[in-house]
């Protein structure tokens, strides 16, 4: 056992493993029990509380597998503040800002920027950072086609200098703020933009979303629009619109996970049932690419997944946490030994490619199920739950289940029990916990699992608050490029 550390480190590492769930499960959208406003009122109040408190935490943050929406915060947040630290830290935040930059959809970043300007932060540092990014960018014409405005707020408050002349930059700067200069442009993807005004075939020449838009405009069938424009979409783009194209070029193989997941349970059940070799041949392809050098190595494994109808999400996140339900499913039988995984449904469904959210939640007596003996009478190595934490037939079963079954059937922790949460509980500020017990992590994509459970092990409190800056600091440093170890996402031991 552990030396217990003083109070005050305990409830520090209790407030950074608080805000670590917050920012990779919260997006501030509505959630299944809780409304927007909730959710961003107590993001709100958990953004201003850790970097008030914990501001090297909060920078540390950007290392993590935190989601896009909580990285542009924080980004905003260590912007907005600078002055209120030294010049040695500033420099280390703007390294931790510019990799987290490098690393968000180009979208989000330009969100980001909008809110920069709006917020008034014009300071030199500021204006570095955003313009080192547009530098890095592969192609700044395509950008200023597809994220027009983005580009045009984050040039002007930077004071991006576009002289007139036929250079890439001149052309993009006469495309922003001096249309109809140029009676052509040398970028081809500006061209084509001119020409869609007026011409129909240069449409398809254009990223997709822009290309929408002229189509409606030119009154283009939106079957034959889609097939013409098919070359060039994104991944994620032909997964939205295969069920119009039906292209064989799709692949759902290569698709992330648990965006593959949802794309699934989208499908009505008789398309599940028609495809069923090829959707569940994509999903086990896309857990073994997410498993990594991780698979086969968790020993035996049960799970316990909530199918229960709050798993339906909200109209925001429509089917987001019985995606990742679906998604853990799969990543956890790839991470288990040949053979040796035992996935439970609540709704007592054995087939995972047809669940639907539905009924109750009877978290506990699944957890019975689970923890009972596998074939040859051996206890499961690790059980693992995906759940929102919301345990109601009866209430409260599953946490004092895990309870009994930790100190009377297995005081010696044979079994790793952990809890994954895919839904915020804004009035909880954190995921729903089962039992003090049983740690408990935030998850928003189950590709993060293995590294999610290595932060779970903190919660459990057999770690103290030394270990946990020590995890930061090592995942900073990885993230930053300054140690060339392969990252490290072991799991329990």
């Amino acid at each position: 056992m552990r030396t217990p550390e003083n109070s005050a480190d305990l409830v520090a590492a209790e407030d950074v493993l608080l805000f670590a769930n917050a920012a990779i499960t919260a997006t501030g959208q509505r959630e299944f029990r809780s409304g927007a406003l909730d959710q961003q009122l107590s993001l709100d109040f958990l953004h201003t509380y850790v970097r008030v408190n914990y501001r090297r935490v909060y920078a540390a943050s950007l290392a993590l597998d935190i989601n896009d929406h909580n990285a542009a915060r924080i980004v905003l947040g260590l912007l907005e503040t600078a002055g209120e630290v030294s010049a040695e830290e500033r420099r280390t935040e703007g390294r931790l800002i510019a990799a987290r930059l490098a690393r968000l959809p180009p979208q989000r970043v330009y969100r980001l920027f909008g809110e920069v300007r709006r917020a008034g932060i014009n300071n030199r540092r500021t204006r570095a950072i955003m313009r080192d990014w547009l530098a890095a960018r592969p192609d700044l014409g395509h950008d200023a086609v597809k994220y027009r405005s983005g580009v045009k707020t984050a040039a002007r408050h930077v004071h991006l200098r576009c002289p007139q002349g036929a250079e890439p930059l001149a052309e993009v700067g006469s495309f922003l703020f001096r249309p109809g200069e140029l009676p052509r442009y040398e970028h081809p993807l500006l061209d084509a933009w001119r020409r869609a005004h007026y011409e129909q075939g240069a449409v398809a020449e254009l990223p997709f979303s822009v290309a929408e838009g002229f189509a409606a405009r030119h009154g283009m069938k939106r079957e034959a629009f889609l097939k013409r424009a098919a070359p060039r979409m994104t991944r994620l783009e032909r997964l939205r619109t295969h069920a119009v194209t039906q292209r064989p070029d799709v692949d759902l193989a290569a698709m992330p996970l648990t965006r593959l997941a949802l794309y699934v349970l989208a499908l009505p059940f008789e398309q599940r049932a028609a495809r069923r070799a090829e959707l569940t041949g994509a999903l086990h392809t896309a857990a073994r690419r997410a498993a990594g050098r991780h698979a086969g190595s968790w020993g035996r494994v049960h799970a316990v997944l909530d199918d229960s109808f709050s798993s339906s999400g909200s109209g925001q996140k429509r089917r987001r946490p019985l995606a990742v339900a679906l998604a853990c499913h799969h990543l956890l039988e790839v991470l288990a030994a040949p053979g040796a995984y035992r996935g439970l449904w609540t709704s007592g469904r054995g087939d995972a490619l047809l669940v639907r959210p539905w009924g109750p939640t009877p978290l506990g007596m699944r957890v019975l199920d689970a923890l009972e003996p596998g074939p040859g009478g051996a206890a499961p190595d690790r059980l693992v739950i995906i759940s929102d934490g919301w345990d109601n037939a009866p209430a409260g079963l599953a946490g004092e289940v895990l309870r009994v079954w930790r100190a009377r059937l297995d005081p010696g922790r044979r079994t790793a029990v952990v809890h994954v949460n895919p839904v915020y509980d804004a009035d909880g500020f954190d995921v729903r916990r089962l039992t003090a017990g049983v740690p408990t992590a935030g998850i928003r994509d189950a590709e993060d699992l293995p590294a999610l459970v290595e932060i779970a092990r903190f919660a459990e409190g057999r770690t103290g608050a030394a270990e946990l800056y020590a995890y930061l600091d090592r995942r900073v440093a990885l993230f930053l490029g300054e140690d060339d170890r392969e990252e490290e996402k072991e799991t329990v031991s």
